[in-house]
Order: structure tokens, then C-alpha cells, then sequence
């Protein structure tokens, strides 16, 4: 017990800390939910290769990686636009047997996610230190929040 509240005092230390080092390195600082916003669709391929450093060696095993996964995400992206544009964008009404469709088709493409996430997962801790896997799996996830947070706003809920 006394070891978990020494962890989450640490860890809201750092959350306490962590803007005044802001200054600092705003390239590595990805608690600026918003700053990552902005540098991810300015560049996103350029922003993770410098989040990460990579060395050469690196680089060369992780790109392919970060590409099939992009490529996957996009898969799974297309296919939730495609089921939040049948609610938003027509004036269609929302039975039953529609909205159980809708609901299992976000399902899906939710899963999908998860399951080409769980695949890099795996490839990237082959390829790289675990430190660096882990650190563009925390990148990675915070994009992907961010993308999910902007999904929400304009997502109205199902009347």
C-alpha cells in the first residue's frame, strides 16, 4: 500500500513539474495535449522521428514498422468516417436495427485498432530497446487520443 502512494505521489510530481520544464525540450514534451495537436498535423512522421532519436540502425528496422501500422490505422479510420458519416451526414431516422448496426460497426473498427496496435506492439519490442518501443507506444497513444477526442466533439449522440 505505502509502495502505491509513493508511486502516485511520483507520478503527480511530475505532473506538477512537468510544465515548468516545458521550455526546455518542446520537441520530447508531449504532455501539451494540444501543442502535439498542432506538431502531428504539421508533420506527424517528422515529429515522432524526433520524439524518438532514433540511431540509423534504428530508424532503418522502425519506418517499415510505423508505415504498415499508419497504414492499418488508416483502414480502421476509413471505416469509422464511413459509419459517423451514414449518422452525421444523413437524415436518415435512427431505428433500432440501425443504431445496433451502427454500434457494432464502431465496435469493429475499435477492435481493429487494438489488434494492429497489439501487432506493433510486438514487432516494435523485436526491433527496438523496450524504452524506445514503449516511448512511441505512449506517443503513439496520445495521438491517437487527441484524434479520438476531435472524433467526439463533432460526433453527435444517437437520439
Amino acid at each position: 500500500m505505502k509502495k502505491n502512494l509513493a508511486v502516485a505521489l511520483a507520478l503527480v510530481t511530475a505532473t506538477l513539474v512537468a510544465p515548468l520544464s516545458r521550455a526546455a525540450d518542446a520537441a520530447a514534451d508531449v504532455t501539451d495535449m494540444q501543442a502535439l495537436q498542432s506538431a502531428v498535423k504539421a508533420d506527424k512522421r517528422a515529429y515522432v522521428a524526433s520524439t524518438l532519436k532514433l540511431t540509423d540502425a534504428e530508424a532503418k528496422k522502425f519506418w517499415p514498422i510505423y508505415d504498415l501500422y499508419q497504414k492499418s490505422l488508416n483502414l480502421a479510420d476509413r471505416r469509422r468516417t464511413r459509419a459517423i458519416v451514414e449518422v452525421v451526414g444523413t437524415d436518415r431516422p435512427m431505428t433500432d436495427p440501425y443504431a445496433r448496426s451502427l454500434a457494432t460497426e464502431l465496435i469493429a473498427t475499435d477492435e481493429a485498432e487494438i489488434k494492429a496496435r497489439r501487432t506493433l506492439q510486438n514487432r516494435l519490442m523485436r526491433a527496438l530497446p523496450p524504452r524506445k518501443a514503449a516511448r512511441y507506444l505512449q506517443l503513439e497513444s496520445k495521438i491517437r487520443a487527441v484524434e479520438a477526442y476531435e472524433i467526439a466533439q463533432a460526433l453527435p449522440l444517437v437520439k
